[in-house]
């Protein structure tokens, strides 16, 4: 399939650090901020083990939490992502030859703009933020991450969705000799999920291509993925290949797997307990097992900025 330029559009329009056990071919991707190189040469120390390139300009977000922010080494040692194993450890060890570089993006379904584009392409108008953001997981802890990337909306609007357009279907990349997780049946593959338009186009939901002011590691769901911070965390798909514009509600993985437990909307909320646990509280990744708990907030706290999207709606019903 063809390959794509995507339209300029105006911008108008539009703790500390440890080493960890990725190492993989990096973006060399340009243009990204116009006063320097976006992606920075991977800096290896035989002390430190091997790092992510740096990225260029980065603006401090006006939605960041001051919430204390997670360690580099917490959050790049302990993942859910499926496709590199189903154990928390198992993505930082079987993801470090994961290649991220090149990287085709699909885009398709209800928009004018569709076809297949490279990703330096879709990523090189985009202005970079580092947004704080709270991630809560379903089972029970969250952590404090500084992600970098860019609005969805500013992203999605490129492609100009038509009146049609009421979902954005996510898939993950499918590709078992690089994945070792696909080719178990863990969860019917690739990996789906989907996002209400509004919720998609809403200000807090960005797509991420790093943390900790690094291009993103691979256990982390490079080269970008998608980051929607009143949602527990399984909603922010990683390594996004495939972007589709669709008229009905899409298929999501954990709905599909076991829907009685993971609903479409999965929103934040303390009152809506898991089948097999409460939500209403959680304890912060690296606090140790007997960690103080803390009270969950619905939306994950973010409430003031998407309360308005269920307005009228059952959260209980729609989880």
């Amino acid at each position: 399939m063809a390959r794509f330029k995507l339209p300029t559009i105006h911008s108008s329009e539009i703790t500390d650090e440890s080493s960890y056990l990725d190492r993989r071919k990096f973006l060399q991707i340009a243009g990204l901020a116009a006063t320097a190189p976006v992606i920075g040469s991977a800096c290896a120390s035989e002390d430190s083990g091997a790092q992510g390139g740096s990225l260029g300009t980065i603006t401090k977000s006006e939605y960041s939490t001051d919430e204390e922010q997670n360690t580099f080494e917490e959050i790049t040692t302990y993942n859910n992502f499926y496709e590199f194993g189903t154990g928390k450890e198992d993505p930082a060890v079987n993801a470090q030859d994961f290649v991220t570089s090149p990287w085709d993006v699909k885009i398709s379904g209800e928009c004018d703009n569709p076809g297949t584009y490279a990703l330096e392409d879709i990523l090189k108008p985009h202005a970079l933020e580092e947004r704080v953001y709270r991630l809560r997981c379903v089972e029970r802890w969250s952590m404090v991450i500084p992600w970098v990337g860019f609005p969805l909306a500013d992203l999605l609007k490129r492609f100009q969705p038509n009146s049609n357009a009421k979902y954005v279907h996510f898939k993950t990349l499918y590709d078992p000799e690089q994945m070792p997780g696909q080719k178990r049946r863990v969860l019917d593959w690739p990996y789906e999920e989907g996002l209400r338009m509004d919720e998609a186009m809403n200000p807090l939901t960005i797509m991420a291509v790093g943390l900790y002011g690094k291009e993103m590691p691979n256990q982390n769901g490079a080269p970008m993925r998608l980051v929607v911070p009143w949602k527990y965390g399984f909603k922010s798909i990683k390594s996004v290949n495939e972007i589709i514009f669709t008229r009905r509600q899409p298929p999501t993985s954990w709905n599909k797997s076991i829907g009685r437990e993971y609903g479409f909307y999965s929103n934040v909320n303390p009152e809506r307990s898991h089948p097999r646990w409460s939500q209403a509280s959680e304890r912060r990744l690296g606090k140790g097992l007997f960690g103080e708990r803390i009270d969950t907030e619905l939306f994950n706290g973010y409430g003031e900025y998407v309360a308005h999207l269920y307005e009228g709606m059952d959260l209980i019903k729609y989880y």
